[in-house]
């Protein structure tokens, strides 16, 4: 009988040990995460958020809840695209609320503005170079005759 409960505590205690080499994030939990919502005027835009996740307006996305501020960018064809600081707010909770993280604003909301259409693409204006006058650069002898006298013949 003795032997019989030395045999049980040895296995019992075996069995222990291999409970040991047993990992402790098994008992931690998936960080948390943050929903988000994503709008635009017009809606169609492509969303992305500076951590990864995006969508098509409207939707949303879910997100890991991130230690610092972050920002969507927001790109629809024939608009300027925009980008929205969202603001990340953590509430420690206390013995009657848990921890939760929200985002500000939520709905993360961009006024699509309408693209300039290109100006059109003027060739550079190029003054005209002037011509040449044959008059001065010729020497004053090798003017053509004039009619009139001319007047600073007589001061040599």
């Amino acid at each position: 009988m003795v032997m019989r409960r030395v045999i049980a505590i040895a296995l019992a205690g075996a069995s222990l040990g291999g409970c040991s080499s047993m990992s402790w994030d098994m008992f931690k939990s998936d960080p948390p995460t943050v929903q988000v919502r994503l709008e635009s005027n017009p809606p169609g835009a492509d969303a992305t958020t500076s951590l990864g996740p995006g969508c098509k307006t409207p939707c949303s996305v879910s997100v890991p809840a991130p230690e610092a501020p972050f920002t969507v960018a927001f790109a629809l064809a024939k608009f300027q695209p925009a980008s929205v600081p969202v603001n990340v707010i953590k509430n420690p909770g206390d013995f009657t609320t848990p921890a939760s993280v929200t985002t500000d604003p939520n709905p993360v909301f961009a006024e699509l503005q309408p693209a300039t259409p290109p100006k059109p693409v003027r060739k550079p204006h190029r003054p005209n170079k002037p011509k040449p006058a044959a008059h001065a650069a010729a020497p004053a002898e090798a003017a053509p005759a004039s009619p009139f006298p001319d007047p600073g013949a007589g001061k040599r």
